[in-house]
């Protein structure tokens, strides 16, 4: 199946702009930069992140987009900052604006593209750990690690998914 939109999870406004969660924002901005891409590109700016699945949903629908042809690119604390992880299907892993996609599209069948921004330090809610910004050690990997990930995208648009989960799956950016 062939990617036609790719969907990044992020919180609409000014103040989320650097926010651990809005890494897929950030993708979506570096991938707008290639005039050559042959994807649809969306941000769900007007809704927050846990409700990102009602205005996707209405865009596959109104685009005659099967679930399969979606690729949504998000955060995931549980994976090591700097690390990808793509996967076609499976769970929301906790993540709420995934969940939010998988239940209004009612499949579990929709590729992700997962940026690591883990761990959450001991003791830390996860939920205020995603809304703070990377600390000043962390800013440049994870700016090679948005790099990345527009790479893989771009490579599961021209070669893909599989091609793209063989090159990027568990790589870690060096930071």
């Amino acid at each position: 199946m062939v990617i036609k939109l790719v969907i990044g999870l992020g919180n609409p406004g000014k103040s989320y702009a650097t926010m651990r969660h809005n890494l897929g924002y950030r993708v979506v901005d570096r991938l707008s930069e290639n005039p050559l891409l042959k994807a649809g590109l969306y941000k769900p700016s007007d809704v927050f992140m846990n409700s990102s699945g009602i205005p996707v949903a209405a865009l596959a629908r109104k685009k005659g987009l099967k679930p399969e042809e979606i690729l949504v690119v998000c955060d995931d604390f549980s994976i090591p900052l700097g690390s990808l992880r793509i996967r076609l299907q499976g769970s929301s892993g906790g993540h709420n604006g995934l969940d939010s996609i998988l239940s209004s599209l009612s499949t579990q069948g929709i590729p992700r593209l997962r940026m690591g921004i883990g761990p959450v330090p001991e003791g830390r809610d996860p939920a205020d750990f995603v809304l703070e910004s990377f600390r000043s050690e962390e800013k440049h990997k994870a700016e090679e690690m948005i790099d990345l990930a527009a790479k893989a995208v771009e490579t599961a648009l021209e070669e893909g998914i599989e091609t793209a989960m063989n090159r990027y799956n568990k790589r870690e950016v060096a930071g």
